[in-house]
Order: structure tokens, then C-alpha cells, then sequence
């Protein structure tokens, strides 16, 4: 069968490398895919990485970059957390990314559900906050908040994550907005198929999934399959490479550098699956701290 979504792989490999060259590079990935669709890919950079650049600086860097669309980081610490975007600056930066041409594809807050009652009414006002930056923002539909959930065994957590993540699901709807949950290594809810049955359990569609295959590689979790389990609730990919480490542990590097894994067909399957959203280019702690 003929592909309907063919990406020259030395282009995809020098765009998703993380290696922020020029425009043309940057947008070379759209311009390399033919197909008929009528929704594209977006590839989008997060601000994870920027924490010491001002958010407006962060954008205009990457919108001078070429990428289509960028993923905001709000956890506490960072410049883009609710608490330091008073009213009018939520208007201006707003103005920026619709005069940048990018679209705001994502908030990422890590909010961990705790058993302590009152953490929990904490995080649930942070996932409020960003539900609420995420509406004044929007660029088009409003920006999806992610997530991961925090360590300890699937079996003790998932009824825990399910009582917590409802609530936010619910609270996050009040504002139009949905939260992604990112199955991630070496955490409680560590693979597709624990996202899953997270989602369908709590039965939301504001409670989706965040698909990250650098925490699956090396866990004997197949790209493709893991894919076809994922895409019916995916609605935003990160992608970053993982190594081995000479310890035995994992490092995770920049998208591309490594050659770990097969983005061409990480895109062509989710396209074929119905996916039509963001390729967001994650910048590991582990790369920049």
C-alpha cells in the first residue's frame, strides 16, 4: 500500500535532532510530508528547557526558529507558572504567539496526586490555575495541560490516580480544557497500557494521554504497538531520545541525536491511526540541568 505520509528521513532526523539551525530546517518536516490531509502535524518546541529566559524571549526564539508551535512549561519556578502571569501579560503574550503564527499546543504542569488531603486540594487548585492561563492564552483551541503522576507501584497507586485525576478532568472541563496524563519510566504508571486503563476507567474526555516512547524504549514495548494502544486517547506527543547508560540506567537526550528511535515511523503509524495533532521536541532535565 502506498504511504500516505512520507517524510525524507535525513530531514526528519536534522529537524527532531533538537538542533534549533534556522527556519528552513525547522520547517522542512511539514513541507517534506505529502499528503491529502486536511489537519497537518504541527512540530513544536517546549520552554522545559528555557528556565532562565523570560517566556517572551523563550517564543520569539522559538517562532524565529521555524518551529509551527510551542508546548509552555508552568510548573512553580518557571517565568510561565499561573502566579506570574498577572492579566495584561497573559493579553500581550497571547498577542505575541498569534502574531508569531505559532500555536500554543500545551501547558506542561507536573501536578503529582498525593493521599494528603490538603497537597491534594493544592494541586488541584494548580491544575485550576493552569486550566484558567490555558483559556487566556489560546492561540486556537486551548492548549492541553500534561502531566505525569509521580512514583511508586501501579497496583498501590491507580486507585488513587483515579479519584485525583477525575478531579481534575472535572475541573479542567469548567474552562474547555482537557489533561493529558504521560505514562513515564521508572513511575507508577509507567506504560501505554496503564494510561489506558487510567482513562477508560475514569471515563472523561478531558483526561487523555501524553505518548513519550523514550519511556518505553529498551522495556521490550514495541514502537508500533504501543502506538495502536495509545492513539485512540493521545492527543500530544513529546519526543526525545534515550540511551543506555554505561551504569545500566537510562539517559535521555535530545530528539534525534541518538538514533534510538524511528521517528519516521513513530509519525507515519500515529498519522495512519487518526492522529492529527502536535510533535512537541522535549529538552530533558537531563540535558540542561
Amino acid at each position: 500500500m502506498q504511504n500516505r505520509f512520507e517524510v525524507n528521513r535525513r530531514t526528519a532526523t536534522a529537524v527532531l535532532a533538537g538542533g534549533l539551525v534556522s527556519g528552513h530546517e525547522s520547517r522542512t518536516l511539514n513541507a517534506a510530508i505529502e499528503t491529502k490531509r486536511e489537519e497537518p502535524l504541527t512540530l513544536g518546541m517546549g520552554t522545559y528547557a528555557t528556565k532562565v529566559l523570560k517566556t517572551e524571549k523563550a517564543i520569539s526564539l522559538i517562532s524565529d526558529t521555524g518551529f509551527d508551535s510551542v508546548e509552555l512549561t508552568v510548573n512553580a519556578g518557571w517565568d510561565a507558572a499561573p502566579e506570574n502571569m498577572p492579566a495584561q501579560r497573559r493579553v500581550e503574550i497571547s498577542q505575541q504567539l498569534k502574531a508569531s503564527g505559532l500555536h500554543l499546543t500545551s501547558l506542561m504542569e507536573h501536578t503529582v496526586p498525593s493521599k494528603d488531603n490538603a497537597k491534594a486540594a493544592e494541586n488541584l487548585q494548580r491544575i485550576q490555575r493552569a486550566a484558567s492561563l490555558s483559556r487566556d492564552l489560546a492561540t486556537h483551541e486551548p492548549p492541553v495541560i500534561q502531566t505525569v503522576l509521580g512514583g511508586g507501584k501501579w497496583e498501590e497507586q491507580k486507585n488513587l490516580f483515579v479519584d485525583r485525576v477525575s478531579k481534575w478532568g472535572e475541573a479542567a472541563a469548567k474552562f474547555g480544557v482537557t489533561v493529558l496524563v504521560k505514562p513515564h519510566r521508572g513511575a507508577a504508571m509507567s506504560t501505554p497500557a496503564d494510561g489506558v486503563w487510567l482513562v477508560e476507567k475514569i471515563n472523561n474526555k478531558h483526561v487523555r494521554l501524553c505518548y513519550d516512547y523514550s519511556h518505553f524504549i529498551y522495556r521490550d514495548l514495541d514502537l508500533v504497538k504501543t502506538i495502536h494502544q495509545a492513539a485512540p486517547y493521545t492527543q500530544h506527543i513529546a519526543i526525545k531520545d534515550t540511551v543506555k547508560s554505561p551504569d545500566g540506567g537510562f539517559q535521555f537526550v535530545l530528539p534525534g541525536e541518538a538514533g534510538t528511535i524511528d521517528y519516521v515511523k513513530l509519525l507515519q503509524t500515529f498519522y495512519d491511526d487518526g492522529y492529527r495533532g502536535d510533535i512537541c521536541c522535549e529538552v530533558s532535565g537531563m540535558v540542561w540541568s
